[in-house]
């Protein structure tokens, strides 16, 4: 398997590029997503249904399009990342991280020796069963993406010192988390909220990163740009079944 060579550049040159999250554990909407436009894809391995045989499927059908295929993994552990990224991951999502410790931690379990901590497997999908190790083992951690998800106070009031991190490529705000945490649950407009938002985006931008942020209201999308944000996701494939089924519904019975 062979990594996309510019995007993690694109990532760090802060170009505007666009997601959406899939957690109804599901290949084809995987597919379906990808060929959709979306520059990059986010399985969703911590809140999502799937498991590891799941995730393998999915990232058969991501294979399938263009979009780059991110994990995110239900833990800042060290297996985790090796399970991902040895069935052909790009890109690894880390939730809650909190300090830059946790931070190099999680870069750390992404990278091969010598710069970091990651396990060395040659037959695994990701380094095309063995075929094309060489060349995998050679660009893996100048190609691979690491998302960092900041979602608490601490993690915000730590945020320089995350952003300072090598190799931690995407600072991404969890705004439910993120809301709920600071104790102002869903308020995502609140001057309280856009002020950490700025915080955030601003740290990206010092420490040469790309801040990046999960919306679920399209009306959301410019103001995020404004405030510096460029890995930008919409909605998930789950919130795009329901509410088209909602919509069906509501037709069907003339409401």
């Amino acid at each position: 398997m062979k990594l996309p060579p510019d995007f993690r550049r694109r990532v760090l040159a802060r170009e505007w590029l666009c997601g959406t999250f899939l957690n109804v554990g599901s290949a084809i909407t995987v597919e379906i997503a990808g060929l959709a436009g979306f520059d990059w894809l986010l399985i969703d391995h911590e809140h999502g249904p799937g498991g590891q045989d799941t995730l393998l499927h999915q990232l058969h059908a991501a294979a399938a399009t263009p979009a780059f295929p991110i994990v995110r993994i239900a833990w800042n552990e060290m297996p985790r990342f090796k399970r991902a990224l040895d069935m052909g991951a790009c890109g690894v999502m880390v939730p809650y991280v909190n300090s830059g410790d946790e931070t190099r931690a999680a870069v750390s379990a992404m990278r091969y020796p010598p710069h970091g901590k990651r396990g060395v497997a040659k037959f695994n999908r990701g380094a095309g069963f063995g075929g094309d190790f060489e060349e995998y083992y050679a660009h893996a951690n100048e190609r691979l993406v690491t998302v960092i998800q900041i979602e608490t106070p601490e993690a915000v009031a730590n945020i320089d010192e995350i952003a300072a991190v090598e190799g931690a490529d995407v600072l991404f705000v969890g705004p439910t988390d993120l809301s709920y945490n600071m104790g102002i649950r869903d308020q995502l407009e609140s001057p309280q909220f856009v002020a950490t938002l700025q915080k955030v985006s601003d740290a990206a931008k010092r420490h040469h990163k790309a801040a990046g942020i999960l919306v679920h209201n399209a009306a959301l999308v410019p103001k995020c740009r404004d405030l510096g944000y460029t890995f930008v996701a919409l909605g998930s494939d789950g919130g795009a079944v329901r509410t088209g089924l909602l919509g069906f519904v509501q037709a069907l019975r003339g409401k």
